[in-house]
């Protein structure tokens, strides 16, 4: 399977993996699948990198299955068609948050009990680091859900250790907008599958994307100098909770 990759998206995808240091010799990689695009484009890169780093690395893809009628087939293919192998995690987090528990704000328990349930198959896996496919668009709506929502200033970080799990999460996509994702997935055969989750769209992440997309008309650019921002804020002011937390 041949796509070209833009070279923008190489580039700052290569450059996040070099300044944060996410790949080393002999690590095996659990990339967090959904059937959106920005998931579907990191296993696209990462696989593509895979040919030219000069360290070697393992790839697995693992998906989630939260327990909705959803087919995840062409996610699959596009594994197999890469020369990834592909392992799909059935659950029922989906129903038990909205239908057994009636969550009214849903969105962080359902995020816990996924990851949760991707780091543990990473772990069957025998990996050593998970990649999710967090741009540069989520890390400064999160700061700003943060500052809104918590009172607080933080957000995460490209590399995080969880030293309760052993397990390193990594975020090769975070140097790129979401402007850019959304181009090339409108151009790459990659598959993208409906969000079926019933609140998506209407979330406390949808009322600032909005927020900055108003803010952006009439300050172009800003969320370039947001994310020049947040570059200089030192880490421990943007988590400054106990590594593995």
């Amino acid at each position: 399977m041949k796509i070209k990759v833009p070279g923008f998206i190489l580039s700052r995808t290569k450059k996040a993996l070099l300044d944060h240091e996410m790949i080393q010799e002999g690590d095996r990689i659990a990339v967090g699948l959904s059937g959106g695009k920005d998931s579907m484009i990191l296993l696209y890169v990462l696989r593509y990198l895979q040919k030219s780093l000069p360290v070697k690395f393992q790839l697995e893809g693992v998906l989630v299955n939260l327990g909705w009628e959803v087919d995840y087939g062409p996610v699959e293919e596009i594994c197999r068609a890469l020369g990834v192998s592909y392992h799909q995690v059935d659950t029922r987090i989906g129903p038990i948050i909205f239908e057994t528990r009636k969550e009214k704000n849903p969105c962080s328990l359902c995020s816990r009990m996924r990851r949760g349930a991707l780091d543990n198959r990473a772990k069957e896996l025998g990996c050593n680091k998970v990649a999710l496919g967090h741009h540069l668009d989520d890390a400064i709506e999160t700061l700003f859900l943060s500052m809104f929502y918590e009172g607080r200033t933080r957000t995460f970080l490209p590399l995080t250790y969880l030293d309760r799990k052993d397990l390193t999460l990594i975020r090769p996509l975070i140097y790129i907008p979401e402007r850019n994702l959304t181009a090339f997935s409108q151009k790459a055969p990659l598959p993208q599958i409906k969000n079926p989750c019933p609140v998506s769209g209407k979330t406390k992440r949808q009322v600032v994307k909005e927020i900055l997309n108003h803010v952006e008309e009439r300050i172009p650019r800003v969320r370039h100098r947001l994310w020049l921002a947040l570059q200089r804020i030192e880490k421990d002011r943007l988590w400054p909770e106990k590594k593995g937390d």
